[in-house]
């Protein structure tokens, strides 16, 4: 029999589809896995070709012959410009703004061949350098909100092949952000704690849902995932903020995000996905009620009429099977794949 379920932090409603549930591996991409060139003379994300982009915000050395691991740049068709100012136009009823904003991309490797499950421990130098401009732009008091995110292959948005993701800064909070606050600030009054908390604990004590524990994150299959295998890694340690993450944390932050993308790479042969960096808002860094996390969503499926209609969506793999599947899936085998 199908399913309702509803999403505890957003309220929203998901149809698990079992009478056309599909099994997890019907949903690999059956792409042929193979490596790339590591240089490709014509991307301007490759070694060589710095003076083929924006001016360079910051950039994570190597330490040797003044290479790079990682570098962040102005982003050359920027979806927002710091050169505008946020001047807010009412008119009745419309609203409106000046373009203001931040938009960086960051360079993970040198290496145009890399993705991240294939990038050892090292993917940790990207975690830093997301961190280190969170730091900075969190302190420009034009900046409301900032959102930090990867788009890994064409159904994903990606329209560069060498590995990078990106980080906008925006003047405004979205609809969307304030609603999960909201929703957040709500049950901290009616029940005394952070409901992300107490979801991770009891997700932890039931097991189904768990795909990685470590002593710093749980990533987990949400109980009502709108879509295939669409996973959220949460710290153990309660921090609204994203800039509250300490050296030890990020360390293993990029552990568990590296073995999560390989499991994904190796089950589901290298699928299309999104990932994001889901935190406060800096105004409200420490607050009681709030807890970051990192959204990964792989582009398994599309978006048709009925979610467009009604804004729920249908969802036709159990949680619990693909939380089962890819804890059996080998991230080891993410470099011989490769």
């Amino acid at each position: 029999m199908p399913e309702l379920r509803q999403n505890y932090f957003t309220k929203e409603w998901v149809i698990i589809a079992t009478e056309r549930a599909k099994r997890p591996e019907e949903l690999v991409t059956h792409r042929t896995l193979k490596a790339p060139a590591r240089y490709v003379e014509t991307c301007p994300f490759c070694p060589g070709n710095e003076n083929k982009t924006p001016p360079e915000v910051m950039r994570v050395p190597s330490g040797a012959n003044g290479t790079w691991q990682v570098r962040v740049i102005a982003n050359k068709f920027a979806a927002l410009s710091p050169d505008i100012k946020p001047t807010r136009v009412i008119h009745r009823s419309r609203r409106s703004m000046g373009g203001f904003g931040i938009h960086d991309v960051i360079v993970e490797s040198p290496n145009h061949a890399h993705v991240t499950c294939l990038m050892t421990d090292t993917h940790v130098a990207v975690l830093r350098a997301y961190k280190a401009r969170y730091d900075a732009l969190s302190l420009d008091r034009r900046i409301a909100h900032i959102t930090i995110f990867k788009n890994h292959g064409t159904d994903a948005g990606a329209s560069l092949e060498h590995p990078h993701s990106q980080l906008i800064a925006a003047p405004v909070i979205s609809q969307q952000i304030r609603e999960r606050f909201q929703q957040a600030l709500s049950h901290y009054d009616e029940y005394g704690e952070c409901m992300f908390c107490q979801m991770v604990q009891e997700e932890l004590g039931e097991g189904k849902r768990l795909v990685i524990a470590t002593d710093h994150f749980v990533a987990l299959q949400q109980f009502a995932s709108p879509t295939p295998f669409c996973m959220h890694i949460y710290p153990r340690r309660h921090m609204a903020s994203f800039g509250d993450i300490n050296p030890e944390e990020i360390g293993d932050l990029a552990r568990v995000l590296r073995t999560i993308l390989g499991k994904l790479y190796v089950g589901l042969q290298d699928p299309d996905f999104n990932y994001s960096i889901r935190t406060a808002p800096a105004e409200y860094a420490g607050v009681k009620y709030f807890h970051w996390y990192l959204s990964i969503i792989p582009r398994l499926t599309r978006v048709a009429g009925f979610e467009l209609g009604s804004g729920m969506f249908i969802n036709t793999v159990l949680p619990e099977a693909a939380a089962e599947f890819l804890r059996n899936v080998k991230p080891e085998n993410a470099a011989r794949a490769g």
